[in-house]
């Protein structure tokens, strides 16, 4: 074997145990489906199931491109918990699911995530308040009785969580100035 080919192989197997590193363990916390791409629309090529163990092989927005028992292609970040399969609890599950969206797992400290619902900066920036469309939205509540049916058929225990603490104020109270909400 020439040197340029044991280089070559050793490059092969540098490289292939640099992908293996890179690839982190996850369980599922909820049931969903595996795309076949990073899209709600794309084509389903399998299904996991509350508890299966994966592989997490790339990240790309709100989707994890996976590797598991039941097939390989995508799932939404929020439904992969990172870290080795164990026992779990509906707290330490709603922890976890609030950690990954939050992106600040044990700090207290809660940041948004628009990036992944994208949003830009500009985007941002550019946003003004829109009374029809925040109506809009609101016409979308239904009442306790009509999300008690919903829960009821789609099998759903009922969780009591608490609210969030009320916002500290901000450091500077300096009123608005003319012109600027």
């Amino acid at each position: 074997m020439s040197k340029t080919s044991r280089f070559m192989a050793v490059l092969a197997l540098a490289a292939t145990a640099l992908v293996y590193a890179a690839t982190e363990s996850g369980v599922v916390l909820k049931a969903d489906s595996i795309k076949s791409e990073p899209f709600k629309d794309a084509n389903t090529v399998g299904s996991l199931n509350k508890g299966d163990s994966v592989q997490i092989v790339a990240k790309k927005g709100g989707w994890l491109q996976i590797k598991s028992a039941a097939g390989a292609g995508w799932v939404r970040m929020l439904s992969i918990k990172r870290g080795a399969a164990g026992g779990s609890s509906a707290a330490g599950e709603l922890g976890g699911v609030a950690a990954m969206s939050t992106g600040r797992a044990g700090t207290g400290q809660i940041t948004s995530a628009t990036g992944v619902r994208g949003l830009s900066e500009e985007d941002l920036k550019a946003a003004k308040f829109d009374a029809a469309e925040l109506a809009r939205a609101q016409g979308n509540a239904v009442s306790a009785s009509v999300a008690a049916q919903f829960a009821t058929a789609g099998k759903l225990a009922s969780q009591n969580v608490a609210f969030l603490p009320e916002p500290r104020p901000a450091a500077n109270t300096e009123p608005p100035r003319a012109g600027r909400q």
